[in-house]
């Protein structure tokens, strides 16, 4: 359960504001400013990449008000930046998703980070993916050639290691096409539509983080895919209620408890002969384990990672592609569970890295409380003689690793993004393979977002803090840095300043949080306080990032409203042990945290009104939200965007982790079902969700209806007609968020 940014990140207002003393007058933000129409300065350059040679770093820049993108490059040796590809050639290349039939293909493609190009491995062409149609774009000709023209899209395209193939995903098979000339191959023939070639599934790619499952071998001879099955899986209904013949789409979904995809790792060549990997998995048809990260070591040596149902077993296979033996060469287990890291660095973190110089790899575990990262090494000339051995641990600390950003070989030196210098920062460290202190490269407070050349001399930083909007600049590691791009989406507005608070818990735990205060001037008598947290697992709220307080943020305070966010116990990026605090117990410690900090709070803000108090949340927190207004009695309103109302409703994957299986935890289920609390609902409780929501179903919103009707409790209902879990779009998010602030207008303002 993840929610990307979902606010859009503060827009910019075209009007001129009204004169007051000789100055302009400071603009205000509205609804309609943040969720209208998106101003060019509010977001930075997108889909950067790159180049394999290192010498182009590659970017979408946005048009100024009305204009279209063009790609543009940034050359680190001139340190200037140029363009690429002018806006009318890359209209045709990277189409609007606009054009996409529903919302849940526009979502997808958002959530799950679809490129929309990529380099050859010559750095002298460009493939674009349009919409499902592949396009190759050459630069010395400043030309593109379409590639696939077929009725149904293609997705996932990657060329050969070699530069001479294209494979892709199509109808559930894999394809492989020459890049010069010659016709299209298929590599897979299933005709059924629950078998997938190479292609994702919604659990693989939703909770696993999984952005592929297919892998070209070093030498471009083989392809190492993953067939899933999902013949066993339950199907959900999404129902499109508009057209006058209501359309279902059979959406393939495990609940907690039910049967999972089966999977198998397979091997083709380039002339489609295929045979499955044996792992020695037993696998009784209920998808009782996960291969959600796989890939090469060398021509000849593939690996794969495997992960138990109840997710506390994780285990590293080594595979001789020649013969298809397969060894154990390491393995790593908790009492309660593993969070999953990306190894192919296509996601949040990557958590695996195979070094090419040596016989070594990089491994990021969380053994010792925190996850830091370990260095293994294997047998070179007999790699599945015996385990992979531990040579030490590089560094270590009270921080989170949360990502291996690349490896200078030649220098021996990792590096790696932490919380190191304080919890709610993410900033870039050098760390020598020997072992020894991770030391900074990005003195700058806040959040860092870096991406690193693959030869580890320049990297992209990404960074903003609290209180100081986003920049971008481009450094050459241990060198100067180049600014090329910085947010103006404050400049002119009448921006509040938020400010970090810290709690404790009950237990002494350290509690981060983060509140915005109306204007002084603006204060006539006490102030009523929104609290508005996520508190689900591996989620972390409370940044020293300028997202953490956003722009509708901004308005609740310019309506007299307080907000304030607090990470409480069970949520991420703080170490095993305040993680495991909520285990196997969803909902009880969340709100036990919420409420201490909301009394320490209400002691240190004097102004603050305790008889007017709100909460309000989307996903997990808007499941917290329906938690908090059952089972206290504090709170006069609550707005609950998409929540799950019972974990029996959600994914598996993912509650399977945090709850265990519903049949050995049954107790723990019935206590944090928010429907079997529905007669204890206090305050006015506004619950919101859309249609075709393929995450969190409408199901859940539905089944709390019903229960609070039985128990003759108020509510209010808004839904959003084929809207996803995002409930994306300018028209439904001005609605939306002018719902909202009619709801703490009228039941908490007063």
């Amino acid at each position: 359960m993840k929610i990307s940014n979902w606010f859009v990140a503060l827009y910019a207002l075209a009007s001129i504001a009204a004169m007051a003393q000789q100055s302009p007058a400071k603009r205000q933000y509205t609804v309609e400013v943040i969720f209208g129409s998106a101003a060019a300065d509010a977001h930075p350059p997108s889909g950067t990449q790159w180049s394999p040679d290192g010498a182009k770093l590659t970017y979408i820049q946005p048009g100024a008000a009305g204009e279209q993108e063009s790609l543009y490059y940034f050359d680190p040796a001139s340190g200037k930046s140029s363009q690429l590809i002018a806006a009318d050639k890359l209209a045709a290349l990277v189409p609007s998703t606009g054009k996409l039939k529903d919302d849940r293909q526009r979502e997808n493609r958002a959530r799950f980070g679809v490129a929309e190009y990529q380099w050859a491995p010559d750095s002298k062409s460009l493939l674009f993916d349009a919409l499902g149609q592949l396009w190759l774009f050459d630069l010395a000709s400043n030309r593109g050639r379409q590639l696939t023209n077929a009725s149904e899209p293609s997705s996932d395209p990657k060329f050969s290691p070699n530069g001479k193939f294209l494979s892709y995903v199509r109808a559930h098979n894999l394809y492989l096409r020459p890049i010069l000339a010659g016709k299209e191959i298929a590599l897979t023939h299933g005709k059924d539509e629950t078998l997938l070639n190479g292609e994702l599934d919604w659990l693989y790619s939703e909770e696993l983080d999984v952005r592929s499952n297919y892998f070209w071998s070093p030498d471009s001879s083989q392809i190492l895919y993953l067939q899933t099955n999902e013949a066993s899986v339950p199907q959900y209904p999404i129902v499109d209620w508009i057209p006058d013949h209501p359309e279902t789409d059979q959406e393939r979904y495990p609940n907690a408890g039910d049967p999972n995809p089966t999977v198998k790792l397979m091997l083709t060549g380039l002339d489609g002969r295929a045979r499955e990997i044996d792992l020695g998995l037993k696998n009784e048809g209920k998808g009782d384990y996960y291969i959600p990260r796989f890939g090469w070591v060398r021509p000849g040596l593939a690996w794969a990672m495997v992960l138990n149902r109840l997710q506390n077993q994780q285990d590293l296979y080594f595979i001789d592609t020649r013969t298809g033996k397969s060894r154990l060469a390491l393995h790593e287990s908790d009492p309660n569970y593993i969070e999953l890291h990306d190894a192919m660095g296509r996601g949040e973190h990557q958590g695996l890295r195979f070094l090419d110089s040596s016989d070594e790899f990089l491994w990021l575990s969380w053994r010792d409380g925190f996850t830091h990262v370990y260095l293994y090494s294997f047998s070179s000339g007999n790699p599945l003689a015996g385990p992979a051995k531990l040579e030490r641990q590089l560094e270590k600390g009270p921080y989170e690793v949360n990502n291996l950003l690349g490896v200078d070989e030649s220098k021996r030196i990792l590096y790696i993004e932490a919380n190191k210098s304080d919890d709610r920062a993410e900033n870039a460290f050098a760390v020598p393979l020997s072992g020894g202190e991770a030391v900074s490269l990005t003195p700058q407070p806040g959040v860092h977002t870096i991406s690193m050349t693959a030869n580890a001399k320049c990297f992209v930083d990404t960074y903003s803090s609290l209180t100081a909007q986003p920049r971008m600049q481009i450094c050459a590691v241990g060198g100067l840095c180049s600014e090329v791009w910085a947010s103006h989406a404050w400049d002119g507005y009448d921006t509040l300043t938020p400010q970090f608070v810290d709690f404790k818990a009950e237990d002494g735990e350290l509690l981060h949080g983060v509140i915005l205060l109306p204007p002084a001037a603006e204060i006539n008598g006490k102030v009523p306080l929104i609290l508005n947290p996520y508190g689900g697992p591996h989620g972390q709220s409370v940044l020293d990032s300028a997202h953490t307080m956003d722009s509708f943020d901004q308005v609740l305070a310019h309506r007299g409203f307080a907000i304030l966010k607090v990470d409480n116990r069970g949520m991420g990026n703080r170490g095993r042990t305040f993680a495991m605090a909520t285990f196997h117990h969803l909902g009880d410690v969340e709100l036990a945290d919420n409420l201490t900090a909301l009394d320490q709070a209400l002691a240190r803000f004097p102004q603050l009104d305790a008889n007017r108090i709100g909460w309000w949340g989307w996903s997990y927190g808007g499941t917290m939200t329906g938690y908090a207004l059952t089972h206290s009695t504090r709170f006069k309103t609550g707005i609950s965007v998409s929540p799950v109302t019972d974990w029996r409703n959600y994914d598996s994957t993912y509650t399977e982790r945090y709850m265990g299986l519903p049949s050995a935890n049954a107790e723990q289920y019935d206590k944090s079902s928010v429907v079997k609390s529905a007669a204890r609902l206090s305050g006015r409780l506004l619950l919101v969700h859309g249609t075709s929501d393929d995450n969190v179903h409408m199901q859940n919103s539905i089944q709390f209806i019903n229960a609070m009707i039985d128990a003759g409790r108020p509510f209010d209902l808004q839904l959003y007609p084929g809207k996803t879990h995002g409930i994306a779009g300018p028209q439904a998010r001005v609605h939306l968020f002018n719902r909202m602030l009619w709801q703490w207008e009228q039941y908490l303002a007063k």
